[in-house]
């Protein structure tokens, strides 16, 4: 069935609206609420900190930080902050869609925004954690680093990215309810094909220019670091050739989101 046009300030509210019910009914009646992602992901950096720091004694030198357990945690925290923002909004963007039943019978709903809200609530949750990061840096440093203001450009990137994929699983999902169980084992592989618990200094040489080529996420995660850790991009190529693979990735999978979504209602 499909949705009757509406403009760009209406939908606008209404994805405000939505993202906005979707941050506060997930930790409805909770004590911590909405800081539970905050916790979550502190969490996951004292686990990897602890293995990766005092277990296997992993170090790691910036010239900007002293060489220490605590620079390892801040680096480390530097690249989960966007992934765990793209992997939350990329695995429930694929069910945003089935979920939804009686706004897709709607046929004056904006179908088009479903996906995009879970990616729009998971890069919300993900900035408190990273304004964490900040502050811990500059306690740690004592300095600022100036190229913050670059953040909202490599948010461009990731966000794209995030969202088109997106666009792709939830309207495969609509078709192949195999698909969330396929986002999951694929995350997981990317996970470790992405230095994120790693410093890409350890992968052979004959690759590394490969894996962040090819790997967006891994671009994206070390231009984060670029910006709050060292204070100047290193990967400048590696940036641009994944903000134009996300363009593209975004366009192609709006497109045939935008195929797919006129059966979305007969099929559910």
């Amino acid at each position: 069935m499909q949705s009757l046009p509406a403009s760009t300030s209406t939908k606008l509210d209404l994805l405000g609206t939505l993202v906005w019910r979707d941050l506060s009914a997930k930790y409805k009646g909770s004590v911590l609420g909405n800081f539970w992602p905050l916790f979550n992901q502190l969490s996951q950096l004292l686990i990897y900190t602890y293995v990766f720091s005092v277990v296997l004694q992993v170090k790691l030198k910036l010239d900007s930080l002293p060489e220490n357990s605590l620079t390892f945690g801040l680096w480390l925290f530097a690249g989960l902050v966007p992934w765990v923002a793209f992997t939350t909004g990329f695995s429930q963007a694929a069910v945003a869609v089935i979920s939804q039943p009686n706004l897709v019978k709607k046929v004056v709903f904006p179908l088009e925004l479903l996906p995009i809200v879970p990616v729009l609530s998971a890069f919300i949750e993900s900035t408190m954690g990273l304004a964490a990061l900040i502050v811990a840096v500059g306690l740690s440093s004592q300095v600022v680093q100036p190229t913050l203001w670059l953040l909202p450009l490599v948010w461009v990137t990731q966000l794209l990215l995030t969202a088109g994929l997106g666009y792709l699983v939830a309207g495969l999902t609509v078709f192949l309810r195999d698909i969330p169980q396929t986002v999951t084992v694929i995350i997981n592989l990317w996970f470790y094909l992405t230095p994120i618990v790693y410093p890409e200094r350890v992968i052979p040489a004959a690759w590394r220019h490969w894996v962040l080529w090819l790997n967006p996420m891994a671009a994206i995660a070390e231009v984060y670091r670029d910006l709050i850790l060292v204070g100047r991009v290193q990967h400048w190529q590696e940036w641009g050739i994944a903000t134009v693979f996300a363009a593209i990735v975004f366009l192609i999978s709006f497109k045939f989101y935008q195929r797919l979504r006129s059966a979305f209602a007969d099929v559910l």
